[in-house]
């Protein structure tokens, strides 16, 4: 199963660490190892990259961002590869994401001493940065023919867990999620609600939109580290969030629903 079809592909610049993360899911199809281990992983390598930015080690820092990437990307490889969507794997996957965002943004507060108020925010327009994307990404994904469809447009039901899985958990990582997650859904999808009626986007625009994506975002940050700009970090975040309104303008004005509303 592919995220999406052939013709819907586009360059993501968010997802520089697929090239790696194939190969390394391929080598794991014939072990135990589950996509949900790899997700642990790429949790506890996101933990010793906030360790590393209160330490000041920002070059090993960038260097574990860029692997986490890699790991987060081999999650779902894994799952295709053995043609074994789950719920489970999508919904602690994002949840755990987000703990990291908090995570890497409050090492970043610690280090420099910045208001914790502009840290909250930063960490909100980060997290409202991810969830425009997502959001497109994910109407593409459930318009796109034989798409995975695990992420949902709206997450406002409990979903069927699928073979294998345990409802009750499903149900769990679905509550945290929710609690996580729907203040930022909600505030998308008020703002851009009729893009669930639009059939496909062009390639160039989700290329556009995938500077949002969490690992193009990482690579910002790391680099930003890496290059001594650490006091910049929390005020750029905040301010390229901007672009959130020009890809919403971008959408209503050039690229307007396809297909009536339900």
């Amino acid at each position: 199963m592919s995220k999406l079809a052939p013709e819907n592909k586009f360059i993501d610049l968010s997802d520089y660490g697929r090239f790696l993360a194939k190969p390394f899911a391929k080598s794991l199809l014939n072990t135990p190892i589950t996509p949900v281990h790899i997700t642990l992983l790429f949790f506890v390598v996101g933990l010793a990259a906030i360790y590393c930015i209160i330490q000041q080690y920002f070059i090993v820092a960038l260097f574990l961002l860029l692997l986490k990437s890699i790991i987060d990307a081999a999650d779902g490889e894994l799952a295709r590869l053995r043609k074994k969507p789950s719920y489970i794997g999508r919904f602690l996957d994002s949840n755990l994401d987000l703990l990291l965002n908090f995570g890497f943004l409050y090492a970043i507060h610690i280090v420099t001493e910045n208001s914790i108020n502009l840290m909250i925010i930063a960490f909100i327009s980060i997290q409202l940065q991810g969830t425009i994307f997502n959001y497109y990404y994910a109407i593409l994904r459930n318009n796109s023919k034989g798409g995975d469809t695990t992420s949902r447009i709206k997450e406002n039901s409990f979903p069927k867990a699928l073979h294998g899985e345990s409802q009750q958990l499903v149900n769990i990582l679905f509550i945290c999620y929710t609690l996580f997650y729907g203040g930022f859904d909600k505030v998308i999808y008020v703002m851009d609600s009729k893009a669930k009626n639009s059939s496909s986007f062009p390639n160039w625009f989700m290329t556009f939109v995938s500077i949002y994506g969490l690992g193009f975002q990482l690579l910002l940050i790391g680099l930003m580290l890496a290059l001594g700009f650490i006091n910049f970090i929390t005020e750029f975040i905040i301010i390229y969030s901007i672009f959130i309104f020009i890809l919403i303008g971008i959408r209503k004005i050039v690229l307007p629903q396809k297909k009536s509303s339900q």
